[in-house]
């Protein structure tokens, strides 16, 4: 696994983030509890500016746009049918049909969001910290001790003079609970509003707000079982994301400075304890307003649920047996997919419709978004990575570079955005300098992400054929959040490098997992015929020059993951995506 020692190496040199942040206002809680954080401290962070306007379609010059993020968590490709608020994008703006993330977990592809970085340059491996080389591999503590939050796109746009707001779901590890310490205050927002892990569960949670500088915790308690249905979804962790979101807005949206907002909802990702929060609730907790009550079917947007079926769920129970790693030299080698899928299909396709029950009230927040901001106003919708339900013969979770785990919705709309598809193969990674681009910046040169920008006005334009993807094992940490209802379902897939083109995929395993050294499988996917990854064929010759291509695409980028932290990435690394 040497591509995790080298980035841990020379994480050790970079410096630990300081935090900061400025007074912000309040939304309707209770039973509030107040805390100190470490001192604020200004980080500051070289910005260029270029021209701090955007054109209308007339030609005119308006001031620096608005810009709101929708980001959630575990939303897959199966869901997206469902979304009355996606059809609606799709109908008015940018559609990025081959979207991805450069690793299918949380926390991972959350910090290179943040950055426009890959896990080599953040130093995020993994959701939870644990420690390799006495650095944190994941989590917050990884993220924090690497210096990504002085990085971080937010940063940037607020001494650019934007007004910016964080709503919902951070990382992994950044926690409170009672009895602990109030965790320090990221660089870089004008309004702080974290809901803490607990939310996973639906109810019973705690959040943050920003005052002079320092956190406040709100305790959000849920009401009772007995208590009426709407006040039980008003306490849901998604109503209480959503009213913080509207109200920045609104505040916001009059006002001199323009504003960006993150908004990170955690539907529909499953609950992380064993035992519900109230009794019979599904492993993936809708609102109660979407489940079947009163006579009433499940509330599946447009979609009925009983639609849903494994039809939608492409690759499902197929057998593994064919789909072995192979060495470079066609040879078989360790196989780490051999178990089956333990849950039943009934119990795939009931995930399948409470997850899409879940999504709907994000579907409804997304819908108010859009009604409620201004024309010079960017909205964009994303998932910070897909989830399988039994498809390639695994069971219920994410972490792999099939498409399932990485392929997520990308849609934009706002001034200039031509509606319509876009053939541009993109990463999560070209979020930061996309934003970075529209308020009037100069992307930083340590982001590896590209700014979309320039397809918004041309749907046509197409600058990458390539993406990649790099993946570290969680078995070098354990304790996934998930594990409860998961079990080791992620801990048994290997690290690994991969690189996606239009046609194909192709993934080099690393099974051993000792620091410096490699013991490497391939597995290669076509996907001319199909939308999944059916046979591996990475020694068919009638594919050997596919495979060639993408075998020296992997080398190049090898050959980029020396550079870390604020390093300039060098113009021969960005050609690697062409």
């Amino acid at each position: 696994m040497q591509f995790v020692r080298r980035s841990v190496a020379a994480a050790c040199l970079l410096a630990v983030s300081a935090c900061g942040g400025v007074a912000s206002g309040t939304t309707e809680t209770t039973d509030t509890l107040t805390g100190p954080s470490a001192d604020a401290t200004a980080v500051q962070v070289e910005a260029v500016v270029a021209e701090p306007q955007t054109v209308d379609k007339a030609g005119r010059r308006s001031k620096r746009p608005n810009i709101v993020l929708v980001l959630m968590d575990d939303f897959s490709m199966d869901l997206v049918q469902t979304m009355r608020s996606v059809r609606d994008m799709r109908r008015r703006g940018a559609d990025y049909s081959h979207a991805f993330v450069v690793d299918s977990l949380c926390c991972v592809s959350r910090s290179s969001l943040f950055t426009g970085q890959y896990p080599h340059q953040t130093g995020v491996r993994t959701n939870t910290s644990g420690t390799a080389s006495g650095m944190p591999l994941g989590g917050w503590p990884a993220f924090e001790g690497n210096g990504n939050p002085a990085r971080s796109f937010n940063v940037a746009l607020q001494q650019a003079g934007y007004t910016t707001g964080f709503v919902g779901k951070y990382l992994n590890e950044y926690e409170w609970a009672p009895g602990r310490a109030v965790p320090p205050a990221p660089p870089g927002w004008s309004e702080l509003n974290v809901v803490f892990g607990s939310a996973y569960d639906g109810w019973g949670f705690a959040s943050t707000t920003l005052n002079d500088g320092r956190l406040q915790i709100r305790q959000h308690d849920a009401p009772p079982l007995s208590a009426p249905m709407a006040v039980r979804d008003r306490a849901y962790a998604g109503s209480v994301i959503e009213r913080y979101a509207l109200g920045f807005i609104k505040r916001h949206q009059a006002g001199a400075a323009p504003y960006f907002l993150k908004v990170a909802p955690y539907a529909p990702h499953n609950r992380t304890n064993p035992e519900p929060h109230y009794p019979g609730d599904p492993v993936f907790p809708p609102m109660f307003r979407d489940r079947p009550h009163d006579g009433k079917p499940g509330n599946c947007g447009r979609v009925a649920c009983a639609e849903l079926t494994t039809r939608d769920l492409p690759g499902f129970g197929d057998s593994r047996k064919d789909n072995h790693p192979l060495t470079a030299k066609g040879k078989r080698t360790k196989q780490w997919n051999t178990r089956p899928n333990p849950f039943r299909a009934a119990v795939s396709v009931n995930d399948l419709r409470n997850r899409a029950m879940m999504a709907q009230s994000v579907d409804r927040t997304v819908r108010k978004i859009l009604r409620t901001v201004d024309d010079n106003t960017y909205v964009v919708f994303t998932s910070d990575n897909g989830f399988h339900l039994g498809q390639n013969g695994l069971g219920r979770g994410k972490g792999t570079a099939y498409d399932t785990d990485v392929h997520v919705p990308l849609l934009v709309v706002g001034p200039g955005v031509v509606k319509g598809r876009r053939a541009e193969l993109t990463s999560n990674i070209d979020l930061a300098p996309t934003f970075e681009e529209l308020a009037g910046l100069a992307p930083q040169p340590y982001r590896f992400g590209a700014s979309l920008v320039p397809t918004f006005a041309d749907p046509a334009v197409v600058r990458r054929n390539h993406v990649f993807f790099e993946h570290t094992a969680q078995a070098l940490t354990k304790k996934d959040p998930d594990s409860a209802l998961t079990g080791d379902e992620l801990d048994r897939i290997p690290s690994y490098v991969a690189v996606r083109s239009r046609t194909g995929l192709l993934i080099r395993y690393d099974f051993d997992n000792a620091p410096d050294r490699t013991d490497h499988g391939y597995e290669f996917y076509p996907y001319k015929n199909r939308v999944w990854e059916k046979t591996n064929s990475f020694a068919k010759p009638r594919y050997a020059a596919e495979v060639k291509l993408l075998r020296q695409k992997l080398k190049d980028f090898d050959l980029c993951a020396a550079q870390v932290g604020n390093e300039a990435v060098a113009a021969t690394c960005r050609g690697i995506t062409s």
